[in-house]
């Protein structure tokens, strides 16, 4: 195992103490109570130019709680949060998590086919959502309960609360369905328990000590890395999270402007940043990016724009999600992801399961408190990816001389042309250098040698000099066999997910009709 520093592991056993009684981790349902109990009156969410205490939050979640109750949800049952960020998404969250219920925040952007898919695979009981996503809901799946949010979570509303009853659960127990984007076809459930979660969240505030608290949250919130980050870890350190509803210059703008110490975000938020140019981030202190690999191009950018660094971290939803981060002040190459986080244990196999030695490239495994249960109703998939409690992440990676992770790309992205491996995201970094380049995507087309890197380009302009000046900057950088053997310029926007990553098997499917 590779190790923290003795501080980072004296942090980490303080904070798991308090929150253990007779030897019992609390549970995600008693979160939002412990946090009212020792937080109070100071505020806990501000989103645009409303805010709530730690206090109201909490008897507003209580009160949702008793009208779940009223619509006969119990423990163990299925509910669905669908809507934006806000206010009332945290609300309905606990309010799930305190009567037991399972809680499964959805990707706002779901197709029908794909809501309809998660809502017959969770057996959701009932679905928490707002008037705009009623239209899309009904095309999906008629058949089942909606309690809309504008009906049952009214904040001028009195608060009548005289006590709440929260549902104790085994904090082993499955509590959270996240969704991951379907990539590799129609969503998976990723089962999550208190203790995954909790445990996941200590990790990352014994990884970074914060001397204030107040976060910036534009990631979007049914997102793992939004949930640990603007979600649990707020809670038990007592910040106050400033809640931006979407992903839009003026609403992050007039978030900025609400003073957070703490920034974090996606490699196409912080391009979005460097678009602005001038956004008010002098009171930040903290940056740190995650949800997909990191470019050269924006950290730079972004460096010499705001002259601030981009901590860069790693995590998959099936870890909680952090795994890793990199906080030191050192420059790092954007693939370096930092050191394991306490009680992580990381290695590198090759193809046949056998564990490499340090820097040598292979797939690399994970094991941890933070790992998931599995896969909802998928028992094969679990089993392909979890085996003795050791999780495959399905990246390619290495661990440097300084004991950190360095990630070379999705193993399911690996090109291999005439038995040498050729990574998509070495070749990206190189491709995205150019100025006039937005987005780069490197996919490999069959070819009777195996496969030949085919590079697919987001550009600013129509440029008759790009595509020489880009293949001079290959050659001066790159194997020859690594060269791509194709440039596909297009102005619109690729196929993104959710966070902002161009979903590369959709690409495929558009340019070679792949499945």
């Amino acid at each position: 195992m590779i190790d923290v520093s003795p501080r980072e592991r004296e942090r980490f056993n303080k904070l798991i103490a308090s929150i253990t009684q007779n030897d019992n981790l609390m549970t995600l349902g008693h979160l939002l109570e412990w946090a009212a109990n020792r937080y109070g009156d100071k505020i806990a969410l501000i989103c645009r130019d409303e805010q709530i205490t730690y206090n109201h939050l909490f008897a507003r979640a209580c009160m949702f709680s008793e009208l779940l109750r009223e619509k006969g949800i119990k423990s163990g049952d299925s509910v669905l949060v669908w809507m934006e960020n806000s206010i009332e998404f945290y609300i309905a969250y606990f309010g799930v998590l305190q009567v037991g219920a399972v809680v499964a925040p959805l990707n706002v952007y779901l197709t029908e086919r794909e809501l309809d898919h998660i809502i017959k695979d969770a057996h959701a009981q009932l679905i928490v959502t707002s008037e705009s996503f009623l239209e899309r809901l009904d095309k999906a799946h008629a058949d089942i309960s909606v309690l809309l949010k504008e009906h049952v979570i009214n904040l001028d509303q009195p608060v009548t609360l005289n006590s709440c009853k929260i549902v104790d659960k085994d904090p082993d127990a499955l509590t959270l369905l996240l969704y991951t984007s379907g990539t590799t076809g129609l969503p998976k459930g990723v089962m999550i328990s208190s203790s995954n979660a909790l445990i996941n969240a200590m990790q990352g505030i014994a990884r970074q000590e914060f001397k204030k608290c107040r976060v910036l949250c534009v990631l979007p919130l049914f997102h793992s890395f939004a949930q640990n980050a603007c979600i649990w870890i707020p809670l038990l350190y007592g910040c106050s999270v400033i809640v931006v509803p979407k992903v839009d210059r003026r609403l992050i703008l007039e978030g900025l402007k609400k003073k957070p110490d703490i920034f974090l975000g996606v490699p196409a938020l912080y391009g979005l940043m460097c678009l602005m140019k001038t956004a008010p981030i002098s009171g930040v202190e903290l940056f740190i990016c995650g949800g997909d690999a990191l470019p050269d191009k924006i950290r730079s950018a972004f460096s010499l724009i705001y002259n601030r660094k981009i901590c860069n971290g790693y995590g998959l939803t099936e870890t909680s999600p952090l795994l890793s981060v990199d906080l030191d002040d050192m420059t790092e190459p954007t693939s370096c992801v930092g050191t394991p986080c306490t009680d992580v244990q990381v290695q590198i196999r090759d193809a046949q399961g056998n564990v490499l030695p340090h820097g040598k490239i292979g797939q690399l495994w994970v094991k941890g408190p933070n790992v998931m249960l599995g896969y909802h109703n998928s028992p094969e998939a679990t089993d392909k990816v979890l085996k003795d409690g050791w999780f495959d992440t399905g990246d390619l990676a290495y661990i440097n001389v300084r004991n950190k992770i360095v990630i070379t790309g999705r193993e399911k992205d690996l090109i291999i042309h005439k038995g040498f491996n050729i990574y998509p995201q070495e070749i990206e970094n190189v491709l995205l250098s150019h100025a006039d380049v937005v987005r780069a995507a490197v996919v490999g087309k069959p070819d009777a040698a195996g496969e030949v890197p085919i590079a697919i380009l987001q550009v600013r302009a129509e440029n008759p000099k790009l595509i020489p000046e880009l293949k001079k900057r290959c050659r001066e950088q790159l194997a020859p066999y690594k060269m791509p053997k194709e440039f596909i310029m297009v102005r619109k926007d690729p196929p993104l997910t959710a966070t902002g990553k161009i979903n590369k098997k959709q690409l495929k499917k558009q340019l070679f009709g792949d499945e």
